[in-house]
């Protein structure tokens, strides 16, 4: 091909990739402003409800990790239509439900393809863009896709709720999932796989895993009705925690071709940006989490509203997404993600000062959008320090890691973050207004959020930054000495 047709090549593919995590990272927050439609609708008790959510973030996050394994073994462009079709089917179930237990186990499934379609995506760019500045950007526009899926998701569920039907935030996923897979078929170039490595699969590591995360994962989420102190949530929680547990010790031990093979965290780079991604995640899902709630709840806002009101977010995380890729290449990612969880503490420190009595233009608009450019300026730098230096065969492990590290951070982070803000408003109750209660709640939420975004900066300026300042004046030295 002349190299205007490559050039064309890759960015269909390009949009392709983009396209599809756009679709599997708006429907983590879609649905939010439509459960009371669904609620009315399907019969769902106020506790039950919470499952048409943390289905789809415990598939998610528990089988990402395996999704990602499985485009390195079973080949990218396979698992990248797959992943596809069984989101687009799995959306189908979803909107023809006609029982809440047919819904929850459509959003399982939902949340099962888009753990194979998110690794799938980012180790399709890694392998087919050149590392550095073509890399970078293509990186750019993906990180930006995913950020604005997010976003999007309250202002988009809005509108189809409220002028269509509850349905149709599922539904519309079914056109858009199959032309993808289809286009994926033709555009993306079937890759080579390791049938040895195929042959001998670390099923329990992969098994093991999986079933770890969920459970650790299922154990936070069900704080918000058994408390953190209850023996079931604290039982739940260390069978997670001795299930990871058996995972290393399969990897590092046992298995033959182990699933994640932990040389990789010998990588400083690596191992940093996953940490950072983890307190990102923290601090992201739940900001979208209380904003929501606040404008509704204490500022009366309907769902359009309460979606339009973070339009200029998705628009922050755009702009700021393509800037991060330049900067990237000229001052490495550990300096520009710093200032990115930098900005999103800020942001969410200012966000701790909202009022019951308050407005958007006063309370929420400015550290809304310092909080969001600092996501935009994390996404991009975070995804390249989390595969730089990783080989071809395992671009698909490291991104299934740095997707993982951001979902298992944002169930805890909003595990956490709600219990704190259910704890505060609970001890107010009957003193002040309910407005001003909820309101205290948030404040609290949107501190501990503040400290995640700082700590992860912290993790950046040591890990990403000195630490790789010194290898390289190491290296210098050591040409030096030659």
């Amino acid at each position: 091909m002349s190299p205007s047709d490559v050039a064309r090549h890759k960015s269909l593919i390009l949009a392709l990739c983009c396209l599809a995590q756009f679709m599997v990272i708006l429907d983590v927050s879609i649905v939010n402003v439509a459960l009371p439609s669904i609620r009315g609708d399907l019969g769902f008790s106020a506790t039950g409800l919470q499952w048409v959510v943390n289905a789809y973030t415990l598939a998610f996050a528990g089988f990402l990790l395996l999704g990602g394994r499985a485009a390195d073994l079973v080949g990218r462009r396979e698992v990248f239509v797959g992943g596809l079709l069984l989101f687009s089917l799995a959306s189908l179930a979803g909107g023809m439900a006609e029982n809440s237990g047919q819904l929850v186990a459509a959003r399982a499934a939902q949340g099962l393809g888009g753990a194979i379609v998110a690794p799938a995506t980012l180790s399709i760019l890694t392998t087919t863009f050149t590392e550095g500045a073509e890399r970078n950007k293509a990186l750019g526009l993906w990180g930006a896709m995913g950020g604005a899926g997010g976003a999007t998701g309250a202002l988009l569920g809005g509108i189809l709720t409220q002028t269509l039907s509850w349905r149709w935030i599922l539904l519309i996923n079914v056109p858009i999932g199959v032309v993808v897979a289809i286009a994926g078929l033709r555009v993306i170039t079937r890759g080579r796989r390791d049938v040895g490595a195929a042959r001998s699969f670390d099923l329990s590591g992969a098994l093991t895993v999986t079933a770890g995360l969920v459970v650790l994962t299922y154990g936070i989420v069900e704080t918000d009705v058994h408390g953190w102190g209850s023996s079931r949530t604290l039982i739940t929680i260390a069978l997670g925690l001795a299930l990871l547990a058996t995972f290393a010790l399969i990897e590092g031990r046992l298995a033959t071709a182990p699933l994640v093979p932990l040389r990789i965290f010998r990588n400083r780079t690596v191992t940093g940006a996953n940490l950072v991604v983890f307190c990102m995640g923290a601090a992201a899902f739940a900001m979208w989490y209380f904003l929501s709630l606040y404008l509704q709840q204490v500022l009366g806002y309907d769902p359009i509203e309460a979606g339009l009101a973070f339009l200029p977010m998705t628009g922050a995380i755009i702009v700021t997404s393509q800037v991060a890729s330049r900067l990237t290449g000229r001052l490495g990612p550990g300096r520009v993600l710093t200032a990115g969880l930098t900005l999103l503490a800020l942001g969410m420190l200012g966000l701790s000062r909202i009022s019951a009595d308050g407005s958007f233009l006063a309370d929420v608009l400015g550290p809304s959008v310092v909080a969001a450019a600092g996501i935009g300026f994390s996404f991009v730098p975070v995804t390249i320090a989390a595969t730089a230096g990783v080989q071809g065969r395992e671009a698909g492990l490291a991104s299934g890691l740095v997707n993982t590290f951001r979902q298992v951070g944002g169930s805890i982070g909003l595990a956490l973050l709600a219990t704190v803000a259910t704890q505060r408003t609970d001890a107010l109750n009957g003193t002040v207004s309910r407005a001003a209660a909820l309101t205290d709640g948030f404040q609290r939420a949107f501190l501990v959020g503040a400290a995640f975004g700082a700590i992860g900066a912290l993790i950046s300026l040591t890990v990403l930054v000195r630490g790789s300042g010194a290898r390289a004046a190491a290296a210098a030295r050591a040409e030096g000495a030659a």
